[in-house]
């Protein structure tokens, strides 16, 4: 056996160490990549990453690059369960953590929050996002001409509030925003901007939108997860009994499911129009342009023991003039709505999550959700 041979052979067992065919900042399976100072295998795009914190870590291929002896006694000896053990020993619980399918902002701010700024070893500095306040300007989309404009913004745990102002100086926030109703959730392509993100809020008991970005991407996350660690703090005060665990998916979620579909109205004798639409858990939500402030109307999808439904198709006799052909209706115990999709896949995705969010039962803050749903509408 030829020492390159040999060396591909200890690689490979190397790679079969538990911990080590995921990989170790995102999740992603068969990482193809080590970082041979650091000592952990990871994925092609968080590999791009490392090779930008090039003081810190020393990328090779796990197949096609030479190993020395010393890198892979190194790699050995270490390991991702061994790495993390080190630079993820005191991760906060409100942290986000990114996986393989988040943007790229989110991955980047991981892997250098984790290895260039040593934020989570043990006997760490304290972090930026238990300050308990923020204070700082943010770029915020116009809610009518779709111009971003620069926003002071003031998060308080003590309030806890997220507060925005028109003026630097203004003595009167233009909102307040109770950090108990925010979600937010990063939307680069929607947004188009790499750092753009989406806040969502209950005005009125109406889904209100912003959207926001930061030119600096460590700024960004900074928000999100000082956001997220208010929000922690608020709960736990609101729910004493309640664990970590119970908590943390009350922080803020990604959306289940996003894009165009077409709806008619309620007689279901209007014509189907195109709309934008966002699936926030129980709540499908739609509009005409996916970067709308409010929603045109939202639908509740309850369990489907309380009378919730979803069928393939529309009920025979629909006037259909569109030409997306692939029908959804969904039957709630008011009445029925009915959807068409331009593709058979995208109907079988709205069908698979509106079936799983049927199927998940209603926690007592969601059947208060569905009364007030049901009392406005």
């Amino acid at each position: 056996m030829s020492g390159s041979e040999r060396k591909i052979r200890t690689l490979r067992e190397i790679l079969q160490k538990p911990g080590n065919n995921t990989c170790a900042d995102c999740g992603a399976p068969d990482p193809e990549w080590a970082s041979c100072s650091l000592g952990v295998f990871i994925c092609l795009a968080c590999s791009g990453i490392h090779r930008n914190i090039q003081e810190i870590s020393k990328v090779k291929s796990v197949c096609l690059s030479h190993w020395e002896d010393y890198e892979l006694e190194f790699l050995a000896k270490h390991g991702n369960d061994v790495t993390k053990k080190i630079y993820e020993a005191t991760v906060p619980v409100y942290y986000y953590i990114p996986n393989h399918k988040d943007c790229q902002v989110l991955r980047e701010q991981w892997i250098r929050a984790k290895y260039e700024r040593k934020e989570f070893v043990e006997g760490g500095r304290n972090l930026i996002y238990e300050e308990g306040t923020r204070d700082g300007v943010l770029m915020k989309r116009g809610r009518d001409n779709g111009q971003f404009l620069t926003r002071r913004f003031i998060l308080s745990e003590r309030e806890g509030t997220l507060k925005y102002f028109t003026k630097y100086d203004a003595k009167d926030p233009k909102a307040v925003i109770k950090v108990d109703t925010i979600n937010a959730t990063f939307k680069p392509e929607k947004i188009g901007n790499p750092n753009g993100l989406q806040i969502t809020y209950l005005k009125d008991y109406s889904t209100r939108n912003i959207f926001v970005y930061h030119d600096s991407s460590k700024e960004i996350v900074d928000w999100f997860n000082s956001i997220r660690a208010v929000q922690l703090h608020y709960l736990k005060v609101a729910f004493p009994g309640a664990t970590d665990a119970e908590l943390v998916p009350k922080l803020t979620r990604n959306f289940l499911k996003e894009g165009y579909m077409e709806k008619t109205g309620p007689r279901q004798t209007e014509g189907f129009k195109k709309r934008w639409f966002t699936l926030d858990h129980r709540r499908l939500m739609y509009f005409k342009d996916p970067l709308d402030a409010f929603a045109k109307g939202e639908v509740f999808l309850g369990n489907r023991d309380h009378g919730y439904q979803v069928f393939p198709g529309l009920p025979s006799g629909t006037h259909h003039n569109g030409s997306w052909q692939h029908g959804i209706t969904i039957k709630t115990p008011d009445r029925c709505f009915l959807f068409t999709c331009e593709t058979e896949e995208d109907q079988e995705s709205w069908m698979k999550h509106f079936n799983d969010v049927m199927s998940a039962p209603m926690s007592p803050q969601e059947f208060a959700m569905e009364a007030t749903f049901k009392h406005r509408h």
